[in-house]
């Protein structure tokens, strides 16, 4: 299960503020400045800054 291109839109970084993208297997969004990936749960992407997982380098 996807979001749509519209939430996807007009979501951001909870952490900077800054754009989100869907990573490429579609499970979660990543943020390229704060190296964060926020999950996506049930078709809701978890927007907590408690609950991302930091990226490898």
């Amino acid at each position: 299960m996807s979001i749509s291109k519209e939430l996807l839109d007009i979501l951001a970084c909870p952490k900077c503020k800054g754009d989100v993208r869907l990573d490429e297997s579609a499970n979660g969004l990543v943020c390229d400045r704060c190296r964060l990936f926020y999950e996506i749960r049930g078709g809701i992407p978890i927007m907590l800054i408690d609950e991302a997982r930091p990226l490898a380098p």
